[in-house]
């Protein structure tokens, strides 16, 4: 049964049949192969979708979404170049920057780029930056967007993970990482500054500094609100996602009123559209998670690769390699529906925190966002530039192997340093 599963799902794939799709046809190739009525898929499909953690993804994303057509981004750009932009290369730092505070809005590594690049990448470009490199650099901080919480793949993980597997928890643990995914960043866009001979900007003058921080102000209290209120319980990760949304609405109304109805009506829509691809595809996991369970095939997995080895830094290194992999090949939110049940039995054993290879299946699987050919964070930045992708995808190696090297840091240093997972 393993192999027919497997075999439909990539055949599926190659054919063109969408994810959720081939996910779905594979899970009923096995029922019908194994005499199991179909009436189990309608069922299970349900059952896939009918969590109340589920609440926040469609939440997380509108909020991304209307911070992403709002006047945050260029408030907060404005307000980091007042202070960043003084060093040689500033501008850059100043995308890195904004990308990971926006990360701490947005859940979203697509939102973060596309509202961190509608807003610097002309700016980059007047000021004599290279355009593929500004680009490439503003899509491998988008990555921190999924990091950084709030997180959408967090909550899908802690959904499909189960057994104790918190959102708070998760969300406590992706501070570090994404912090060290944004200092790597740093260092090599100061080295390309250097290189390339980017421009200074402004000194540094008081009054703009406090001018362009009133400004930011809503916004940079945003994240206060959402991880202050999870984290001091005064709501759950579900109900931050609401209080996003409508802090986001009120600020974009009554704040900057940058909104109008017929705007909100068409970023409603476009969000919509992104947390139905992911419903469909949780619903469409929910028949294919029943058949890996009933069938044990996730423990034959197990099992079968702890009897070729059972060294747990050779073993991690493998399945790094797998989650590589999978983010080039497979969208966010797929890959860890897909893979989490198929993982979680062989981590177990070797007795890996469920917590860390959460936060290092987020990392890895968010590197995938600059890998073609998904590489959605590489497609919105060509979007914005009008860059042929080839260029960009060029441009963002350096930044890529820095990413590498940070997702090499998680997944071994808790390992010989549990104390690092809280």
């Amino acid at each position: 049964m393993t192999v027919l599963l497997f075999a439909v799902f990539i055949i599926a794939l190659l054919l063109g049949v969408p994810v959720a799709f081939s996910i779905m046809l594979s899970a009923m190739s096995v029922m019908l192969a194994g005499d199991v009525g179909l009436g189990m898929m309608a069922q299970r499909m349900f059952a896939s979708t009918n969590s109340f953690p589920l609440i926040a993804v469609p939440f997380f994303i509108l909020a991304g979404d209307l911070l992403a057509h709002g006047a945050i981004s260029r408030y907060l750009v404005e307000f980091a170049e007042s202070f960043l932009g003084v060093i040689k290369g500033g501008l850059s730092i100043v995308s890195v920057v904004v990308g990971m505070f926006f990360a701490a809005i947005s859940g979203s590594g697509a939102a973060t780029t596309a509202a961190v690049g509608s807003t610097l990448i002309p700016q980059l470009k007047a000021r004599g930056y290279d355009e593929d490199q500004s680009a490439a650099l503003i899509a491998a901080a988008g990555t921190i967007g999924v990091v950084i919480p709030p997180s959408v793949p967090m909550v899908l993980y802690a959904v499909a993970a189960g057994r104790g597997v918190t959102i708070n928890a998760l969300f406590t643990n992706g501070f570090g990482p994404g912090m060290l995914m944004g200092a790597i960043l740093i260092a090599i866009a100061l080295v390309q500054a250097y290189k390339r001979n980017y421009p200074k900007g402004d000194c540094i003058v008081l009054m703009r500094v406090l001018k362009t921080f009133l400004k930011a102000v809503p916004g940079l209290i945003m994240p206060a609100i959402i991880l202050g209120g999870i984290f001091s319980g005064i709501f759950t990760a579900s109900e931050a996602a609401a209080v996003a949304v409508v802090y986001a609405l009120l600020v974009s109304f009554f704040v900057y009123r940058d909104m109008t109805p017929a705007k909100l009506f068409e970023i409603m829509k476009g969000s919509a559209k992104t947390s139905a691809v992911i419903m469909i595809i949780i619903a469409c996991s929910g028949p294919f998670g029943w058949v890996l369970a009933s069938y044990g095939i996730p423990d034959a997995i197990a099992s079968a690769i702890l009897g070729v080895s059972t060294n747990k830094y050779i073993l991690m290194f493998l399945i790094a390699l797998v989650i590589i992999i999978a983010g080039v090949f497979m969208e966010t939110s797929s890959a860890i529906i897909i893979l989490t049940p198929v993982f979680l039995p062989l981590v177990t054993g070797l007795g890996v925190n469920l917590v860390h290879f959460g936060i290092m299946f987020v990392v890895g699987i968010a590197i995938g966002m600059i890998t073609p050919p998904v590489a959605i964070n590489l497609f919105v930045a060509s979007g914005i530039t009008g860059k042929p992708i080839e260029l960009i995808a060029k441009a963002v190696v350096p930044y890529l192997l820095g990413l590498l090297f940070v997702f090499i840091l998680i997944v071994y240093l808790p390992l010989f340093f549990p104390a690092l997972i809280i």
